[in-house]
């Protein structure tokens, strides 16, 4: 399906509207209107782009000021920004491998943060023995904030029985959870507290955030090196009217972060519960696990997220609870859910 406009609540496909409940606009904010004059502004200052290297003689004060945002917001010692999330993931791996002798991964991370040689944690539902064994190594588990099909951030607390003599460090995809979870949508970072040696938080800047760039979050020793880094200091930043929107907008993000809550548990006050769906009141996906149900909504002229992570891989089907639904879209979405899980 093809549109021509910003696919917010509404969309229009062959003159005719659905109700839109797809995207990662978490926030709601491409389209909010103070969002937008913000955006504006910052780019009538800084204009549409910067080309430049950081580590140029002309250094901006926009970069300073979204990234002390970002630092603060997070929970992080320092954070720096870069141009898009895959682009974090990706320097963060390129470092680490100078630094691990064995990488693990918790689930199926996103590819930003998958590396060759990658062993899984988990096996057979056991930790993995060279987690266990007495062999003094240093060790990054990669996992993300909060897994696909799942509605909660992983479960750390198997950090707490790996052998003493591994050095852990710990790395997190928060692309989809930075601006939902933790306080004021503060992401998952702050609260890990885990017996770790370090902890590095990457994220896209383009779902809840709603701007173009990536981040980078951990502690200032780590994050310097990142600078440090040719691939960073080759390419050019994120855009610095992005970057400044950052930190100009954080009353709005606040303000969009409370709405997305109280319609999650708008919904979870009407929504029947059913094992057709899996539903967080804290979480704003809604995995469909029955395709009748996908298609009974596109009958109501509703549309869901539906996609193949890849070619071979089955249609991942998802509503998107967003910050700019209104009630009355809750209400029929919900009575077309409960209306399905009635039957059985």
């Amino acid at each position: 399906m093809i549109v021509d406009k910003f696919p917010d609540r509404i969309i229009e496909i062959d003159q005719k509207q659905y109700l839109y409940f797809g995207g990662t606009a978490y926030l709601g904010l491409p389209t909010n209107a103070k969002f937008q004059e913000l955006v504006v502004q910052n780019i009538l200052n800084w204009g549409t782009t910067y080309g430049s290297s950081r580590t140029a003689n002309i250094q901006l004060s926009a970069y300073d000021a979204g990234e002390t945002f970002l630092a603060s917001h997070i929970g992080s010692e320092k954070a720096v920004t870069v141009s898009s999330g895959m682009l974090a993931g990706k320097l963060v791996i390129d470092l680490m491998k100078k630094k691990t002798d064995c990488f693990f991964h918790l689930n199926d991370t996103h590819n930003a943060i998958q590396t060759e040689n990658s062993l899984p944690i988990f096996l057979d539902g056991n930790l993995n023995d060279r987690s266990l064994n007495s062999k003094p190594e240093k060790i990054t588990i990669l996992t993300d904030g909060v897994p696909s099909f799942e509605t909660k951030p992983a479960d750390l607390s198997f950090l707490e029985k790996i052998s003493k003599s591994k050095a852990i460090t710990l790395v997190v995809d928060e692309s989809h959870s930075l601006g939902i979870t933790g306080k004021n949508g503060s992401g998952i970072y702050s609260s890990i507290e885990f017996p770790v040696k370090r902890k590095i938080m990457v994220s896209s800047l383009g779902k809840a955030f709603g701007l173009t760039g990536g981040v980078i979050a951990s502690d200032s020793e780590f994050i310097n090196q990142i600078k440090e880094l040719e691939t960073f200091t080759s390419a050019a930043g994120m855009n610095p009217a992005f970057v400044q929107t950052l930190s100009d907008a954080k009353e709005i993000y606040k303000i969009q972060h409370q709405k997305l809550k109280d319609n999650l548990r708008y919904i979870d006050s009407i929504l029947i519960k059913n094992n057709n769906i899996l539903f967080d009141k804290n979480y704003p996906l809604i995995y469909l696990l029955s395709n009748e149900l996908v298609e009974k909504l596109k009958q109501e002229k509703i549309v869901i997220a539906s996609f193949r992570y890849t070619k071979e891989a089955e249609p991942l089907n998802r509503i998107v609870i967003t910050a700019n639904h209104l009630k009355e879209d809750l209400d029929k979405l919900v009575n077309v859910l409960n209306d399905f899980n009635s039957r059985f």
